[in-house]
């Protein structure tokens, strides 16, 4: 990810934001339902934002108050590199549409960028009650037990993810998308087409999935995923191979036995 300074996170900073990320993961519990709620565009979005402005209102000041001086990157569908200093990149709801269609797969994720760099992260799934830690150069935790990506070397037994990263996209990323996804079909075992990417880099951390590739520059969907695969032994870059940060363009978060064999079925896609 990075071979700046080590980031010295201090003896608090950790718990503090943990504790105000499962907070705030109570809130958005006690807000989701086992059905779907909303039946129009305009109603579905009126629960997405109901959602974010209920969590973003238990979560945002303690966060501030936990790093004075830090910053708040406020879109979180925002993509690219973000100006010098420490910003809290914050998704309130992450895999928002899942928790309005009454689906499991969601969360709340806190992710201390510095300079461009994440390099603290708390990713609460409130419904398990599970929470993924993890700080640049110090390792990555689920539960406070240490994790570790796939050991796996072959491709061909490999269980790989990727995503529609938001709504709209242009035509040449979704054809992108289904391109990638045919051709990894055939190159790996199989592959999951799933929302959101934090979701499927927690597996990518634990040593659940192998890889992970998205065509997407959304920052908040993949900061604390990048930390967690990366503190947990895995490679992250681009789609060519360069060293990923918040102003590329696309995404790979592999085991390494399996990252360069990634690359190369995505080199043919145009």
């Amino acid at each position: 990810m990075s071979t700046a300074m080590p980031f010295d996170a201090g003896t608090t900073l950790m718990s503090d934001v943990t504790a105000a990320v499962e907070t705030a993961g109570l809130t958005l519990r006690e807000r989701y339902t086992p059905y779907a709620r909303g039946v129009s565009l305009s109603e579905v979005v009126d629960e997405i934002h109901a959602n974010d402005d209920a969590v973003l209102g238990v979560l945002r000041e303690p966060l501030s108050r936990a790093r004075p001086g830090s910053q708040w990157a406020e879109d979180e569908l925002a993509g690219g590199a973000l100006p010098p200093g420490e910003w809290w990149v914050v998704d309130p709801a992450e895999g928002n549409i899942n928790h309005v269609h009454g689906m499991p797969d969601w969360a709340v994720t806190a992710t201390l960028v510095s300079d461009n760099r994440p390099v603290l992260t708390v990713v609460h799934l409130p419904l398990t009650g599970d929470t993924y830690t993890a700080v640049a150069d110090g390792g990555a935790r689920l539960n406070g037990r240490p994790l570790r990506v796939s050991a796996k070397t072959d491709l061909g037994a490999a269980l790989i993810g990727t995503g529609q990263a938001r709504p709209g996209e242009d035509e040449r990323t979704f054809r992108r998308i289904g391109d990638s996804v045919a051709a990894m079909l055939t190159a790996g075992l199989v592959v999951r087409v799933s929302v959101p990417a934090t979701m499927e880099l927690i597996h990518v951390a634990a040593g659940r999935m192998d890889a992970f590739w998205q065509f997407s520059d959304v920052r908040s969907g993949l900061v604390a995923g990048a930390l967690l695969v990366a503190e947990a032994g895995g490679v992250v870059t681009d789609l060519a191979g360069a060293p990923w940060s918040t102003g590329s363009r696309d995404f790979l978060a592999a085991a390494p036995g399996i990252h360069a064999a990634t690359l190369k079925v995505h080199a043919s896609i145009a």
